[in-house]
C-alpha cells in the first residue's frame, strides 16, 4: 500500500510532499477508529530502559521529521517509541532558499540544506505543553545563523531552558552541515563551553526540584576517528550522558546518482543507505573507546531490519530513523520493531 501512496508523493517535490503527507495523515485521523487501527497495526510494544528512561520500543524518529512538534500525535499512532523535535533556535528562523531538498531515488537517499527552519523555541515550548503523555519526546537544539559562533553558547543557553519541562532529553546539534561554520563548534574548546554550560544549568533545575533530563550530543559521520577520540573526551569531561551518532554528511562518495544530478543540486547533508556503514562503524568505535560505557544512540543509514541490528550489536541503545522512514513508510518501523524484540531478545 504505501509504495502506491510513494510513487504518488514521489512525484511532488520532496519538501511540498512531506507537508502534504502529514496534513493528510492528521485530515484522516479526525475519521473515527483511523488513529486506533494505525497503533494497533504499527506499534510493537518492547519495553527498553535507556539513560533513566522508560522506552515502548527502542525505534525512534530523528530530528528535521517534524521540526516544530506540530505532528506528535500522528507520531504516537505509527509505532515509534520515541520522537526528536527540532532542531529548535532561540529565534523562528525560515532556513535556507527553496528548493532544499531533494531525493535520490536510485541511493535511496536524501541531501537537504533547509537551515533550521523552525517556528522558535517559544512557539515549540507552547505547542510540547499539549504533547501526547504516552510518547518519549527528545528536544534537539541550536544556534541561529546570525549567532556569531563566539556567542553560540547563549543560544543553545536559552533553548535548554525553555524546553526543560517539556522535553525527556536534549540532543545538541553542533554537526549540521546547513548553517554556516556551525561545525566549527565541534571543535574542542568551544563545544566544551557550550556541554558544561548545558550541565551546569541541568543541576539547577534538579536543585530546585526537578527530573535530570538527559543531554546528548549530535556528532557527524565526517569525524576522523581521532576527532571522535576528542569528542569523547570532552563528553566524559563536561559530564553529559551519550552521543547520538551520526548527523548528514558532506560526503558524495559511494553514490550511483551521476555527478552531473550532484552537481546540479548542490551542497547539503546526504542521508539515506549509503551512510549506514559510516555510522555504524563510528558507534562501534565509540563502543571500543569507552569499554561500551557511553551510551549511544545509533542513526544514520537505516532502511531494514538488518540496518537496524547491525547498529544495535555494534553498541546503539537507541536507534532513529528519518530517511529509510521517507523510503519505506511506517511498516518499516513494525518491521524493525519486531525484528529487534525477537531477533535480539
Amino acid at each position: 500500500m504505501y509504495a502506491i501512496i510513494r510513487s504518488f508523493l514521489f512525484m511532488l517535490q520532496a519538501e511540498t510532499a512531506h507537508h502534504f503527507t502529514f496534513k493528510a495523515l492528521r485530515f484522516c485521523f479526525k475519521i473515527p477508529f483511523v488513529k486506533f487501527i494505525c497503533q494497533q497495526n504499527y506499534l510493537v510494544e518492547d519495553k527498553y530502559d535507556f539513560l533513566g528512561l522508560k522506552f515502548r520500543n527502542r525505534i525512534g524518529l530523528a530530528a528535521g521529521m517534524d521540526k516544530n512538534a506540530e505532528y506528535l500525535e500522528e507520531l504516537n499512532a505509527l509505532g515509534f517509541g520515541f520522537v526528536e523535535i527540532g532542531t529548535v533556535t532561540p529565534k523562528p528562523q525560515a532556513g535556507n532558499d527553496k528548493p532544499r531538498l531533494f531525493r535520490l531515488k536510485t541511493d535511496e537517499c536524501l541531501i537537504n540544506r533547509m537551515g533550521f527552519n523552525n517556528d522558535g523555541v517559544e512557539v515549540v515550548a507552547e505547542r510540547l505543553m499539549k504533547r501526547p503523555k504516552n510518547l518519549i519526546v527528545g528536544g534537539n537544539i541550536g544556534k541561529n545563523k546570525v549567532t556569531p559562533n563566539e556567542m553560540a553558547v547563549a543560544d543553545y543557553s536559552l533553548c535548554f531552558d525553555k524546553l526543560y519541562q517539556v522535553v525527556d532529553y536534549f540532543v545538541v546539534n553542533v554537526s549540521s552541515p546547513n548553517t554556516p561554520n556551525l561545525r566549527d563548534l565541534q571543535d574542542k574548546k568551544p563545544l566544551l563551553i557550550i556541554l558544561n554550560q548545558l550541565s551546569i544549568q541541568r543541576k539547577v533545575w534538579v536543585k530546585n526540584g526537578y527530573l535530570s533530563k538527559p543531554i546528548l550530543l549530535k556528532i557527524a559521520p565526517d569525524l576522523t576517528f581521532s576527532q571522535v577520540d576528542d569528542v569523547i573526551e570532552i563528553v566524559m569531561e563536561s559530564g553529559i550522558d551519550g552521543i547520538v551518532a551520526t548527523n548528514t554528511t558532506i560526503s558524495r562518495e559511494g553514490l550511483l546518482t551521476p555527478k552531473h544530478a550532484l552537481d546540479k543540486i548542490g551542497s547539503g547533508g546526504l542521508s539515506g543507505k549509503v551512510l549506514a556503514n559510516k555510522s555504524t562503524e563510528i558507534i562501534a568505535y565509540i563502543q571500543l573507546k569507552t569499554a561500551g560505557k557511553l551510551p549511544v544512540i545509533g542513526v544514520g543509514g537505516i532502511n531494514s531490519e538488518q540496518t537496524a541490528i547491525d547498529k544495535i550489536k555494534a553498541g546503539a541503545g537507541l536507534i532513529q530513523v528519518y530517511t529509510g522512514f521517507v523510503y519505506g513508510g511506517p511498516a518499516l518501523v513494525r518491521k524493525i520493531s519486531n525484528a529487534i524484540k525477537h531477533g535480539l531478545g
